[in-house]
C-alpha cells in the first residue's frame, strides 16, 4: 500500500497546532507573569532584563510547533483543494505521459473533498469524456497489493454509457470512434525504446481529440462490452495494448476521483527532457 502524505500532513498539522494552541491558552500567560516578577526582582537592570528574556523562552516543542505549523497547513490545504504533483510510473498513457512525467493535478474539478477521507464536501464538477484524471485503484480484490495506489487513465464511458473494444477499435454506445493515423512512436528513456515502432493514432472521442498508442507486435487488450453503471466510471489507458485498466479491473467509482491532470512541470529519466515541461495534458 503506498505511503499516505496525505495522512502525514493532517497528522503534522494537528499535532503542531494543539501544541501552540495549548501554550498560547494555558502556557504563556505563565509565563508573562514570572517575567513580570523577574523584572521587579533585585539585582541590576540588565540581570533582571536578562532573567525575564529567559523567562519568556519558549519551550524548544513550542518554538519548533509555532514555525512548522502555518507551513505544514498551507501545504495542507493547497495539495488537498488545490493542485497535487504525481510522477508517472509506467508507460500505460504513451505518448501523451511518458516514464518519469512530473504532473500537476487539479484537486477542485471534480469537487472539494475532505483529505484522506476523500468525502466530496463541495460539489463542482463531473469527469468529462477525454479527461487524463487521477484515481485510487478501485478493485482491491482483483489484486491487493495495489489498493491504495494512485492509478491515471482517461476516462472513456460516463455513466450509462456502453463501451465495446473489439479489434483495437473503440465504440461508444454503439458509434465507433474513429481514427487517423499520426505516425511511428519514437520512445525516449528504457520504456519508451520498448514501445518504439508502435503506431500513434488520433482517436476522437465525442468533443475530444487526442492520441493513443497501437503496436501491430501486441495483442490487443482485452476485448468485450461494458455498460457502466450510476456514479462510476470506465477508464482506458493511451497505450492501448499495454495498459492495465477498466477492461481488467472494473470501473472507478466517484468516492475514488482525485483530480484532472493538466500540465507536466518536469520530466526526469535519465536526465530532464526540457521540451516536455510546460506541456499541457489533452
Amino acid at each position: 500500500m503506498d505511503f499516505d502524505f496525505a495522512l502525514l500532513l493532517v497528522v503534522l498539522t494537528a499535532v503542531t497546532g494543539i501544541i501552540w494552541l495549548l501554550d498560547r491558552v494555558f502556557l504563556q500567560s505563565g509565563r508573562q507573569a514570572r517575567a513580570s516578577a523577574l523584572e521587579k526582582s533585585e539585582g541590576s537592570e540588565p540581570e533582571r532584563q536578562q532573567r525575564a528574556n529567559e523567562a519568556l523562552r519558549e519551550p524548544l516543542i513550542v518554538e519548533y510547533a509555532r514555525s512548522f505549523f502555518p507551513v505544514i497547513l498551507i501545504v495542507l490545504l493547497f495539495r488537498s483543494f488545490i493542485a497535487e504533483p504525481f510522477k508517472i510510473p509506467s508507460g500505460s498513457m504513451m505518448p501523451t505521459l511518458l516514464v518519469g512525467d512530473f504532473i500537476l493535478v487539479n484537486k477542485f474539478t471534480y469537487g472539494l473533498r475532505l483529505p484522506v477521507l476523500g468525502t466530496k464536501i463541495v460539489p463542482i464538477g463531473e469527469p468529462q469524456r477525454g479527461d487524463v484524471f487521477v484515481f485510487r485503484y478501485p478493485n482491491p480484490e482483483h489484486d491487493p497489493k495495489k489498493e491504495g495506489l494512485d492509478y491515471i487513465k482517461r476516462v472513456i464511458g460516463l455513466p450509462g454509457d456502453e463501451i465495446t473494444y473489439r479489434n483495437k477499435t473503440l465504440y461508444v454506445n454503439g458509434t465507433e470512434i474513429a481514427q487517423t493515423d499520426v505516425g511511428p512512436f519514437v520512445g525516449s528513456g528504457d520504456e519508451g525504446q520498448r514501445m518504439a515502432g508502435a503506431e500513434i493514432h488520433k482517436e476522437m472521442l465525442p468533443g475530444v481529440e487526442h492520441q493513443i498508442l497501437e503496436s501491430s507486435l501486441l495483442m490487443p487488450g482485452r476485448e468485450g462490452t461494458w455498460r457502466v453503471p450510476a456514479g462510476h466510471y470506465f477508464a482506458m489507458g493511451d497505450n492501448r495494448d499495454n495498459s492495465e485498466d477498466s477492461r481488467y479491473w472494473g470501473f472507478v467509482p466517484e468516492q475514488n476521483l482525485i483530480g484532472r491532470a493538466f500540465v507536466i512541470w518536469m520530466n526526469w529519466d535519465n536526465g530532464i527532457e526540457f521540451s516536455r515541461i510546460g506541456t499541457l495534458i489533452k
